[in-house]
């Protein structure tokens, strides 16, 4: 601010040497003609050089005298006083000028941007508000300036507008191109702010002299080609802006696959560049304020045409543009406040207090209204041409923007507003998105926002498991196959044919001299951070640590990993299969069910009249062993007589029915499907030494199995092929071999096709996400896998494709690849290329499962329970004689203390026929309770 103050200096003896200082000084309001009173308002444009000035010019003369013809009552008149000014220093002598010799009580300008922050210091210091409506630097703080008044849009509500058309078309980073001054500085910090706000990233940043040379500007340009974003931001004046686009549109970047956005201050003042500037910069967005149609507005167009012809006959102007609309509200709103606050009570000057400054400010005076104008205009609300005039902190309001694309001088393809965002129109009949767009290139289709040279894509080489990726040289030409290629060439079909990009590669073996894998896993996907590989296409796995310098697309597939073991031999040859159906335990409870309930039976049956419960002991107990088959057997003869026998026997041959139906089923089961059990699924036997693990050499299992499942290094052996799995495997620990080996399940798969009939899994299957890709650029859009601790492990296998951190392509390969796995015909016929059968999914085939297929007695448990307490039901009911001793007994010892009650307990008969059985049976019961009675007679008397 030094400088503007010695430049202030300087050019304050400029004007006093060669200004007119002979002419009376006028008073800031004066008396004319009676009772009305004049404020003087100064105005700095340039007229003769830029268009701006002159639209602003024509547009306050016509406010002038149409606010007055609409009121002519008013006690007011406005005498505007427009200096001409074409760079800082004279606006600096203009602004002295206006305050000194015309005493203005308010000043509109400056035009040029970098004279902003003295002419708001001067306004200050000599209390006289200073009204823009040109763009001037954010920087300016309103709170720090009191008498400063900005009628534009709110560049803080302009960025947001700017951040939510990049979202709308997934543009996550971008570069900005701007002016190298304080006004192209004051905005970007604004609008970097607001881009990080919704994770916008800013790839570049090229900031543009005022005073660039063509040559200048195309280097910076090239510059740009160089990078890989391809969506631009420009804030600049219109000069500058016209140099750039016309260059840009010589160098190419005006062609397909670009995308530029330019500020409010560019787009409001389309009407004023050249029609071959406008024509270079077709397909460019922008946003700028809104105005909404009215016929005060149309009829204001017309006699500001006529004005323009009249002033600047040969102008290439065809319209009025945004600043001409804020001048003339401008000048309406200064008409109001002013005739609110006069006639004053003396049109004199007050001096203010020695200012502290080297510029003695109280030789400028201050006007009495100053500071009462101000506040008024804060106050001052109507409808004006632009819209609602409402002054919030000194800032128009600006609640509204237009998005428009720019064909001619630009057609609206949406509105932007804070409460609903991008939307095609504005009022009841809403509509979400834009209208059609023409792309630069005449392209209807949204670019991608970057530019995708060839890929190199590092893809593993390793001498096993050729059905994911295998590597064949033929002489000079090296070609790559397998599963994950092809899924991979499948993705980038789709990239082409749906999203609308072409992604080039060139495949790049990760190979030492020797022609074998040149590290591990880990170091492959290590090259991408390097930047050795742009990308890694392959079965590569997604592990905690590798997050941490990489980035992986969704899973094209489906994965987990378990042991793998030796299996036992074929049941089938067994001799003694018919026993594997049921455990021990349920052949033990069912036998002694048998017993049991044949046992019940005899009881009931045996003093009756059937014979089939008669004779000699060897003939009864035989029948006991006999009985349940003879009830299969012999369906037809009456082997009970009691009704509760016949009771017994029904829940018994329900009880039998059901375990039949269920050994016939299990029988089936194990006759039918090939099952194979593991010889060995004891995790915690094999941390002892007699044991040896294996795993695929290169796979991040080998740091697993040591670090989290805690194995010695020296149990741990890695394996390349199948080949090598089966004689480990078939070797076991003591021959140098292993007992088990560790792999993804889709590896497993292709092992088990080729000799499945000799091994199987046990344990669980530790479940992960599946196999995908991953790639290098500047983000535009990140991925991140929250890692979950899985079945105790802190990690999540797949088949990924690996992208460097913060990759834009993450999302797009993404987005492809479910696409390409919603296509199942197509996944099934890649997949049945190479394994002949679906390998991919985490969900091993029945073939290979461990659990034991025999039932066991709890299997059943239930159905015993119902069968015992019914038995026994009728076991009480049938027999009584069994529970009424014991009640008896009871009865004697509660009424042992009164002899009168032993002998009527004594003569009580305990003999009762049974409702349901009649002649023999009435008579052996009853002689069962003679006995009873009798021997209670007896116990009673020896008492």
């Amino acid at each position: 601010m030094a400088n503007f103050v010695c430049i202030f200096f300087c050019f304050q003896h400029f004007f006093i040497l060669f200004h007119d200082t002979g002419a009376m000084p006028e008073s800031s309001a004066e008396t004319i003609r009676g009772s009305k009173s004049s404020v003087h308002i100064g105005a700095i444009f340039d007229t003769d050089n830029t268009l701006d000035g002159v639209i602003a010019e024509i547009s306050m003369n016509l406010a002038i005298s149409d606010f007055y013809a609409l009121h002519p009552n008013y006690q007011t008149r406005l005498h505007l006083r427009v200096t001409t000014a074409k760079d800082l220093v004279d606006t600096a002598g203009a602004a002295v000028d206006l305050l000194e010799n015309f005493q203005v009580d308010a000043i509109i300008g400056p035009q040029i941007s970098a004279a902003a922050p003295f002419l708001v210091e001067l306004g200050e210091k000599s209390q006289v508000p200073i009204i823009s409506f040109f763009e001037a630097s954010p920087t300016l703080s309103l709170i720090e300036s009191p008498y400063f008044i900005r009628v534009a849009e709110n560049d803080s509500v302009q960025v947001k507008a700017i951040s939510a058309v990049l979202q709308k078309f997934n543009w996550h980073e971008v570069v900005l191109v701007y002016e190298d001054t304080d006004y192209g500085t004051g905005f970007i910090s604004y609008l970097v702010d607001a881009l990080q706000e919704t994770n916008i990233r800013v790839a570049h940043m090229s900031a543009i002299p005022k005073s660039a040379e063509d040559f200048q500007i195309s280097k910076a340009l090239l510059k740009l080609m160089t990078m890989q974003t391809r969506v631009f931001i420009v804030y600049m004046n219109t000069a500058l802006a016209s140099r750039l686009f016309a260059l840009a549109d010589q160098n190419g970047m005006m062609s397909k696959g670009y995308a530029w956005i330019i500020t409010a201050g560019l787009s409001n003042s389309l009407n004023v560049l050249d029609s071959d500037v406008v024509d270079s910069m077709d397909g460019v967005l922008g946003v700028r304020s809104h105005v909404p149609k009215s016929k005060e507005l149309a009829s204001f167009d017309r006699r500001w045409k006529r004005e323009l012809h009249l002033m600047k006959p040969n102008s290439p102007l065809t319209g009025i543009n945004f600043s001409g609309l804020w001048a003339y509200d401008t000048i309406c709103a200064l008409a109001r406040a002013a005739e609110k606050i006069l006639p004053p009570t003396n049109p004199s000057f007050v001096k203010p207090n020695t200012s502290e400054s080297r510029i003695d400010f109280a030789s400028l005076g201050a006007p009495r209204i100053g500071s009462r104008l101000r506040d008024e205009l804060r106050n001052t609300r109507f409808k004006g041409l632009s819209g609602e005039f409402n002054l919030i902190n000194r800032q128009l309001e600006s609640s509204v923007f237009e998005i428009i694309n720019v064909i001619g001088n630009g057609r609206v393809v949406g509105y932007w507003t804070p409460e609903k965002g991008i939307s095609q129109n504005l009022g009841p009949n809403y509509k979400n998105g834009l209208k059609q767009i023409i792309w630069p290139g005449d392209s209807t289709t949204t670019p991608t926002g970057w530019a995708i040279p060839s890929l190199k894509i590092g893809v593993p080489v390793k001498l096993g498991f050729p059905e994911f990726v295998e590597q064949r040289k033929n002489g000079n030409k090296t070609t790559y196959t397998g599963f994950s290629i092809d899924v991979f060439s499948a993705v980038l079909e789709t990239l082409d044919k749906d999203l609308g990009f072409k992604v080039l590669h060139d495949f790049i073996g990760f190979e030492d001299e020797t022609g074998l894998m040149d590290g591990s896993y880990d170091d492959l996907l290590l090259q991408i951070k390097n930047k050795k590989f742009d990308a890694v296409v392959g079965d590569t796995t997604i592990v905690a640590n590798r997050t941490d310098y990489v980035d992986f697309t969704l899973p094209y597939s489906e994965s987990g990993w378990t042991m793998l073991v030796l299996a036992k031999g074929d049941n089938r040859k067994n001799m003694w299969i018919f026993l594997k159906p049921w455990t021990w335990d349920l052949w033990l409870t069912v036998g002694t069910s048998c017993i049991f309930i044949t046992i019940v039976i005899w009881v009931m049956e045996h003093n009756t009249e059937n014979t089939e419960f008669r004779g000699s002991y060897r003939r009864q107990l035989a029948m006991i062993l006999m009985f349940p088959f003879y009830a299969f057997v012999i369906p037809q003869r009456e082997l009970v007589v009691r009704d509760c026998s016949r009771f017994v026997l029904v829940v018994w041959l329900w009880l039998a029915f059901i375990l039949m139906q269920s050994y016939t089923a299990s029988l089936s089961s194990i006759l039918t499907v090939d099952k194979l059990e593991p010889t060995f699924d004891n995790l915690e036997r094999l941390r002892t030494k007699d044991h040896f693990i294996g795993f695929q050499r290169g796979c991040f299992v080998g740091n697993l199995l040591e670090k989290q499942f805690n194995f010695s290094r020296s149990q741990l052996k890695s394996y390349g092929t199948i080949q090598e799995y089966h004689e480990a495997l078939s070797n076991g620990s003591k021959n140098g071999g292993v007992t088990a080996i560790f792999d993804e399940i889709p590896y497993i798969r292709v092992f088990l096709k080729a000799y499945g009939s000799q091994y199987t899994t046990a344990g669980p299957i530790y479940r992960t996400v599946g196999f995908g890709f991953v790639c290098t650029y500047t983000t535009m859009f990140i991925v991140h896998f929250k890692l979950q601790y899985m079945n105790f492990i802190n990690l999540l296998t797949c088949f990924f494709q690996a992208f460097p951190k913060e990759s834009p392509l993450v999302s797009y390969f993404s987005k492809a690849i479910l696409l390409v796995r919603e296509n199942e015909t197509k996944m099934d016929e890649i997949e049945k290329r190479y394994f002949g059968e679906k390998v991919t999914s985490a969900t091993l085939a029945p073939t290979i499962s461990t659990g034991s297929s025999s039932l066991r007695a709890f299997n059943f448990g239930g159905l015993f329970i119902i069968a015992g307490i019914a038995t026994l039901l009728a076991i009480a009911i049938s027999e009584r004689y069994i529970w009424q001793r014991p009640v008896a007994f009871i009865r004697q010892y509660l009424t042992s203390d009164h002899p009168a009650n032993r002998i009527e307990l004594a003569a009580q008969p305990t003999a009762e026929t049974d409702a349901g059985d009649h002649s023999p049976e009435v008579h052996q019961d009853s002689g069962n309770s003679g006995r009873i009675s009798g021997r209670i007679k007896e116990d009673i008397a020896v008492e």
